[in-house]
């Protein structure tokens, strides 16, 4: 049973108040967010059209570009445009919309990254059983149990807000709507409630990246098996995939599991998993990745010879 409030709309404070370092920031986030789609979208397309990707592998960094692109698209639109206004504001219901989207794609893009370790694992240590293991048919059941695992983890985070009563300010400390954020604003004691947000969100932060440490390690000391090719190529993927992990769980470990206490840096570390960290991860994979870049040149040739016979 969800408690009355006497709010319908939230005002986002932002980054800042100044007009100028508003503009500034308008073109930033621009840049940032026209660059993740650029990645991600140019990724996605060249997975679907390119014959030589159609491995695992591919199969999950398509879902992570997917879900890149969405978790990225989830704030920086309405965040550059806040950027223009003199006050920021957001409904009710799509505050509440926001907090479902963030956590859903974040959470997804969470299992996705556990789902490419896996299939490191499998390819690297069970190389003669990789694709009985690792089939067309198992990796989607494998991605919709994230999207499921997503959905379900989300609507915690619903039920979470939806129990709090605002009935005072309305004003948000942040950019975007989330719980930690709305707890402040709430009129009751919010111990409890924080305590299920750290366990909840927290909990799936942390234990998810111990997971993956420990595969990663595994994976790494049974390369010592590896021919000197074999260990560059596989050492040269398992860094990329690290350091994205390192990149995304290392401010979301920060920002969701302690108490409810905020500092000056938040904002800033938030900007970096759900802006940044989508930037850099097509950059990390086509960079490291040398099956990928040559797609993508192909996918490039095929344009041009196209636009050429027209």
């Amino acid at each position: 049973m969800w408690l009355n409030n006497n709010v319908t709309e939230f005002i986002l404070l932002g980054l800042t108040q100044d007009p100028f370092r508003k503009k500034i920031l308008f073109v930033v986030f621009l840049l940032f967010y026209m660059g993740t789609l650029l990645g991600n979208l140019l990724i996605i397309a060249t997975i679907k059209t390119s014959q030589n990707l159609g491995s695992p592998m591919y199969f999950f960094l398509f879902y992570l570009s997917l879900s890149d692109t969405c978790f990225s698209t989830t704030i920086a639109p309405r965040t550059i445009v806040d950027s223009l206004l003199k006050e920021a504001s957001i409904p009710f219901s799509e505050c509440i919309i926001q907090v479902f989207t963030f956590h859903f794609f974040g959470c997804l893009e969470i299992f996705i990254l556990i789902l490419m370790a896996v299939d490191r694992y499998v390819a690297i240590c069970k190389p003669l059983h990789y694709m009985t293991i690792m089939s067309h048919r198992v990796c989607g059941i494998l991605v919709v149990i994230a999207w499921v695992g997503s959905c379900v983890h989300s609507l915690v985070q619903i039920c979470l807000a939806l129990s709090l009563p605002f009935c005072g300010p309305n004003e948000i400390d942040h950019f975007f709507c989330d719980l930690q954020p709305l707890l402040k604003l709430a009129c009751i004691d919010t111990y409890m409630i924080n305590l299920l947000l750290v366990s909840n969100s927290g909990a799936i932060c942390t234990v998810s990246f111990l997971m993956l440490m420990v595969s990663y390690i595994i994976i790494l000391h049974s390369l010592r098996n590896h021919s000197a090719e074999g260990r560059r190529k596989a050492l040269s993927t398992c860094i990329s995939h690290i350091i994205v992990v390192i990149l995304f769980f290392g401010p979301c470990i920060f920002i969701y599991t302690r108490p409810a206490t905020t500092f000056p840096m938040d904002k800033m570390i938030t900007i970096f998993y759900s802006i940044g960290t989508p930037l850099l991860n097509p950059m990390i994979y086509t960079l490291r990745n040398a099956e990928v870049k040559n797609a993508m040149k192909m996918l490039w040739r095929k344009k041009l010879v196209s636009d050429d016979r027209k």
